[in-house]
């Protein structure tokens, strides 16, 4: 039997300043809300374009390195793989969220993004070659509930643009 292929690659830019929380086991874990926006045209040659929005997850040092350079507008390359998890809410309904749990970011400059005038240098080596060793088992301390800030769909900075409206299906697709 052979294995499945889980794996993101997302070019966009950060809608919000991440976000630095701490486990109840005192592990790191940085959330970014990364912007992604394709252009396209609609059956009547309209140039359209719509931003969808990503959760993104930084597990561990490289989560407290990165949060000192990350700032809103950021340009960023992230690599990872799509996590699927739920938590009860607040109101005790269980809720089910997507995020990417990522492995490689790289900043691609412009954006507004780089280095915070308080950030120190960028040589941090402890940060780099970390492999990924968190996920949905870890836990969040705070902050996960319905009443949260970057966990749901549609957050962190405006309402995403309609999908194509694909029309009635006229097409004879062969698949």
């Amino acid at each position: 039997m052979s294995e499945g292929l889980n794996r993101v690659m997302l070019l966009g830019n950060l809608g919000q300043d991440p976000e630095l929380r701490y486990t109840q086991g005192g592990q790191a874990v940085l959330n970014l809300r990364l912007a992604t926006t394709e252009t396209y045209f609609d059956r009547d040659r309209n140039k359209k374009e719509r931003t969808d929005w990503h959760t993104i997850v930084v597990w561990g040092k490289r989560a407290e390195a990165l949060s000192k350079f990350l700032r809103k507008g950021s340009s960023l390359f992230v690599e990872g793989s799509i996590r699927t998890g739920s938590y009860e809410g607040r109101d005790g309904q269980k809720r089910y969220k997507t995020e990417i749990s990522a492995r490689n970011i790289i900043l691609t400059g412009g954006g507004g993004g780089g280095r915070r005038d308080d950030a120190p240098p960028l040589d941090y080596p402890e940060a780099q070659g970390e492999g990924f060793d968190g996920g949905f088992d870890g836990g969040y301390s705070g902050g996960g509930g319905s009443g949260g800030g970057g966990g749901g769909y549609g957050g962190g900075g405006g309402s995403p643009s309609p999908g194509p409206d694909f029309g009635p299906d006229d097409d004879d697709i062969p698949f």
